[in-house]
Order: structure tokens, then C-alpha cells, then sequence
């Protein structure tokens, strides 16, 4: 690996340690417990169609272990994980079968995490009650990846010229 795909990734994981530290300081009213921007995931979403699959993957991990030790407990990094990498998965299998656009990848994305974080917190507390937050979590997850997918988008436009270099 040459030194500016290096510095790339530390940008990459820099970037996505701020959006996760600012969506942190960022209080969102009238939510439900999980519900969040997901600001980190747009890096991920722009990773994964500029940079590619695997590395996306290498960035998810990274960012999830250090915005886990740094502002969470270690359950929490148990849910960011599940979460995460559920996300991770169907987003790379949707782009990879070209099922969806960006934006579909993206929304595939917002509700595979919440799906993930749910299936985690059921088993943590031993209680299946909590698949009635689920449907709330699914529409926050459709608004968040939507979003996401929509200035991921607009990004990727805009950096075609620096994915080109790193795709060499």
C-alpha cells in the first residue's frame, strides 16, 4: 500500500471519528433510544463506492473501536458492532448485485444497523418486547439512510477525480 492510500484511510477514519463525536454532541429531541443521524456512515457509504467493499469494511471496524473506547462503555461498542457490521454487509452485498442505487445501498444501510442493534439488545436483556421499537427504528433508519445516501451521492460526484487516483 503506497503512502497516500495510507493517508487516505487516516483522513477517511479521522473524518468518520468526527461525524460520530459531533452526531454525539448533537441532542436529538423526541427520539427513542438508538435513534441517531448516522453523520459517520456517510463516510462508510462514500468509502464503500469510491474506495471500495473492503476497505469501507476496514474504516466501519476502525471507526466503531475508536469512537467505542473513546466516548462509549463496552456494551455499547457491542451494539455499535452489531450494527455496523450488519450494516456493512447488506450494503456490500446490495452494491455488489447492483440491486439499488446509492441511495437505496444507503437506506439497505440505516435499517440493517437498527436491525442489528435490536437483535443485540433483545439478547442483552433477554427480552423479545423489544421488537415493538422496531418498526420506529426501521422509519429512522429509512430518513437517516436516505439522507445519507443523498449527500453520499452528491459527494462521490464531486470526488470522482480522487477515487480515479486511488482505484490505480
Amino acid at each position: 500500500m503506497n503512502s497516500s492510500k495510507v493517508a487516505s484511510y487516516g483522513l477517511f477514519i479521522a473524518l468518520a471519528f468526527v461525524f460520530s463525536y459531533v452526531e454525539f454532541l448533537i441532542p436529538i429531541p423526541f427520539t427513542m433510544p438508538g435513534m441517531k443521524l448516522g453523520l459517520a456512515n456517510l463516510v462508510i457509504i462514500i468509502a464503500m463506492y469510491g474506495m471500495g467493499i473492503k476497505e469501507a469494511l476496514v474504516l466501519s471496524i476502525m471507526r466503531i473501536l475508536l469512537v467505542g473506547f473513546t466516548f462509549k462503555d463496552p456494551s455499547s461498542l457491542l451494539f455499535s458492532f452489531a450494527g455496523g457490521l450488519l450494516s456493512w454487509l447488506l450494503m456490500a452485498i446490495c452494491k455488489k448485485t447492483k440491486l439499488f442505487s446509492m441511495l437505496g445501498v444507503s437506506i439497505v444501510g440505516g435499517i440493517a444497523h437498527n436491525i442489528g442493534q435490536i437483535i443485540v439488545a433483545i439478547i442483552y436483556v433477554n427480552n423479545t418486547s423489544l421488537l415493538y421499537y422496531l418498526p420506529f427504528l426501521m422509519i429512522s433508519g429509512v430518513v437517516s439512510g436516505t439522507l445519507i445516501g443523498i449527500l453520499g451521492a452528491l459527494t462521490i460526484k464531486r470526488l470522482n477525480k480522487y477515487f480515479d487516483k486511488w482505484n490505480k
